[in-house]
């Protein structure tokens, strides 16, 4: 009579997953293949979060620690997003901050991962990593690229994409002093008439309008031209460059027709 064989156990199973390559687990996944209840999976996971051999950034969901990474208590966020978005159920892009970096725009290494997505989700720690989530409608028509990990692949928006969001999501992005500075470096990897084609598409004209000075003001008038010819012709209101309250009296940009509320410098020693 053949005997059955026996069901591994979790720290086995994450031994076997991480040997083919693989770096998630979601609980039912491990339940399946270990046959343990809930409550005897629960304690065995937390005893491997507790070993740092897996770190559970979201209920339900699982990464393994290689021994390079315990000391950090997770590999990094690119590993493992993809996968976590998928598990999640929503769209999702590496975005802002996080996605300047990628393109090279690394002035001050971004203290964490920013993720856009569709609907609000609380941040999420992955060891020492904090994933920070940030909403946007129409993030699916958002442009995006490709970008391989060490474990598959990721989506990130693409340049053009990323300076219109740095200007959008401020205070996300660290003031608009920030992203000045982070501009400054990205400029480099902007294409004009994409700019404006993911401007229009996008439709948020003050946005346009406020990265076009930023661009101005940085010295990237080179690749602002479409944009501002856009802008010339939609007969676009006067806004604050800082969106908060207006104070009369202030000097107005004509080009970009906005009411120049803050002063912006980028940091000192950026491109």
């Amino acid at each position: 009579m053949q005997m059955k064989a026996a069901h591994p156990s979790l720290s086995e199973l994450v031994d076997r997953l991480q040997a083919s390559g693989r770096y998630v687990l979601t609980a039912r996944e491990a339940q399946r293949d270990t046959g343990l209840r809930r409550d005897a999976l629960q304690k065995a996971a937390r005893r491997l979060v507790l070993a740092d051999r897996l770190c559970s950034p979201r209920e339900g969901f699982f990464v393994i620690v290689p021994l390079e990474y315990q000391s950090a208590g997770s590999p990094p966020p690119a590993w493992f997003v993809h996968d976590l978005m998928a598990f999640v159920g929503q769209p999702y892009y590496v975005g802002l901050l996080s996605a300047a970096a990628i393109h090279g725009a690394a002035h001050q290494q971004p203290q964490e991962f920013q993720i856009v997505t569709s609907a609000p989700l609380p941040m999420m720690l992955a060891g020492r990593a904090r994933l920070r989530f940030v909403v946007k409608r129409g993030v699916k028509a958002t442009p995006t690229e490709s970008r391989k990990t060490d474990t598959g692949a990721m989506a990130v928006s693409t340049p053009e994409a990323t300076a219109l969001d740095l200007v959008r999501y401020p205070k996300a992005s660290g003031g608009l002093g920030n992203v000045a500075t982070v501009l400054s470096e990205l400029v480099e990897r902007l294409d004009g008439p994409r700019l404006a084609k993911v401007a229009r598409s996008e439709g948020e004209r003050a946005t346009a309008q406020r990265l076009g000075y930023l661009l101005d003001r940085i010295g990237g008038g080179g690749v602002s031209g479409e944009l501002a010819r856009w802008i010339g012709k939609s007969r676009a209101r006067v806004v604050p460059l800082r969106p908060t309250r207006v104070i009369r009296g202030l000097p107005k940009d004509e080009k970009w027709r906005v009411l120049v509320n803050a002063e912006v410098e980028p940091d000192e020693g950026t491109g």
